[in-house]
């Protein structure tokens, strides 16, 4: 097919022009601006509306309008080509995107400049979910108030007493700071925090894991967006060496503990019983006559049963109790941690943690050597025994240690029928 010059003569006055360099034809109009010049424009339905492309000569305006024509007529050349996976797949795209009115080259613009910007569609997906997750919404809620809806779900679903006050300890300290919409907090805030108690590592770490699991549940009821918890600084824990107590340090202890909570110390000084375990402890378990100890499986942190004599000093500082009901101690874990701090410092000396329990493995392994005996009556492995307790502590000590009672005065008549 001949084509249409642009610059035919019989057409040089003609406006608008007709531009042909093939099957489609894309016409170049003429208009006269408000300050007396002509300006050129070219109708352009490539991005599947129709506009005008502007051009001050009408050279220019030609040139484009050719260019144009080619594109288009390529463009028209490869429809009628299309194979028919690639109609019914055109089909399928215009129908998938009629409900929002929006044509296939507007969509397919978008995505093209979508996926220079983010590298692939994967990417574009990921986008999309950021977007859509930090655009959410949330029903803003006070933290006091998500704690309570926290801890009345874990006592609804049958946690532990001992479970719920150290949640509930942990988590009214960090009410204490922050009463404000939960979801307004950041991993700043809770960095800030959780530094600023200037805890030990594994105290922090405990904190930190008691935040993130209030957070979990606020994202899960709508209350934030995210947890701001999951990206404060992990720290690593650093048990470092069993520490005990010494013989003296035992002995003030003993002096300086309140008349409730002195049974408590001893069990942990002279029958090694985890401060978890004494807690669950009620007086039933306690035979002053066979001179045993029964931590039932649901005492124990193990679940398994174990059997603990009594030493002969325990026994005489169990003594003026052996009439006791219930409970050994009744108040609780928190109240339990605070008499530790308070005994201390009545005592005049630092509280070691779990020195109690570490104090009765390593003088008792002194004493007898025996590895396997002692893991029985701590309920644990050998291995740990060996590990935790060889060489703390000297035969010498270890008696001295043993050989702590209380003054005779404070050690009833009935105590002979225990001994």
């Amino acid at each position: 097919m001949k084509s249409k010059s642009s610059t035919d003569s019989n057409q040089s006055q003609t406006w608008p022009r007709s531009v042909q360099p093939g099957r489609v034809i894309v016409k170049v109009y003429r208009r006269k601006t408000p300050v007396g010049n002509f300006a050129f424009m070219i109708p352009n339905y490539v991005n599947g509306k129709r506009r005008f492309d502007c051009y001050a000569s009408e050279v220019e305006a030609l040139e484009a309008a050719e260019t144009l024509a080619k594109r288009l007529d390529a463009r028209d050349y490869k429809a009628a080509n299309m194979t028919e996976a690639q109609a019914i797949e055109f089909i399928n795209a215009t129908q998938m995107l009629q409900p929002f009115g929006i044509s296939l080259t507007a969509a397919t613009t978008v995505i093209v400049e979508a996926v220079k910007k983010v590298g692939d569609l994967a990417a574009v997906a990921t986008a999309i979910s950021f977007y859509n997750a930090k655009h959410k919404s949330v029903t803003p809620k006070n933290v006091p108030d998500v704690i309570t809806e926290l801890l009345a779900l874990k006592k609804a679903r049958g946690a532990s007493d001992r479970y719920m006050e150290d949640l509930q300890f942990r988590l009214d300290k960090f009410n204490e700071t922050f009463k404000s919409n939960i979801g307004t907090i950041t991993t700043a805030n809770i960095q800030t925090w959780l530094d600023g108690l200037k805890l030990s590592s594994q105290s922090y770490a405990n904190n930190r894991r008691v935040v993130h699991l209030l957070f979990e549940y606020a994202v899960a009821r709508g209350y934030a967006l995210d947890n701001p918890a999951a990206k404060v600084e992990r720290p690593k824990i650093r048990n470092g060496e069993c520490e005990v107590f010494t013989p003296d340090e035992a002995e003030k202890l003993l002096k300086a503990a309140p008349e409730d909570w002195l049974p408590c110390l001893a069990i942990g000084l002279f029958a090694g019983l985890r401060s978890a375990e004494i807690e669950r402890l009620e007086w039933k378990d306690i035979d002053l006559k066979q001179r045993h100890i029964i931590v039932g499986a649901d005492k124990a942190k193990t679940a398994s049963r174990r059997i603990v004599p009594i030493a002969e000093n325990l026994a005489l500082w169990l003594a003026p109790y052996a009439n006791s009901k219930d409970g050994v101690w009744p108040h609780g874990r928190i109240c339990f941690h605070k008499r530790e701090q308070s005994t201390a410092k009545t005592a005049g000396i630092v509280w070691k943690r779990n020195a109690m329990r570490h104090s009765f493995a390593s003088y008792s392994f002194a004493l007898s050597n025996d590895a396997a005996r002692i893991a029985g009556y701590c309920g644990n492995s050998t291995a740990v025994i060996h590990r935790h307790y060889r060489q703390l502590t000297t035969p010498a000590d270890a008696l001295k240690f043993f050989s702590l009672n209380p003054p005779a005065k404070a050690i009833p008549e009935t105590a002979a029928a225990v001994n």
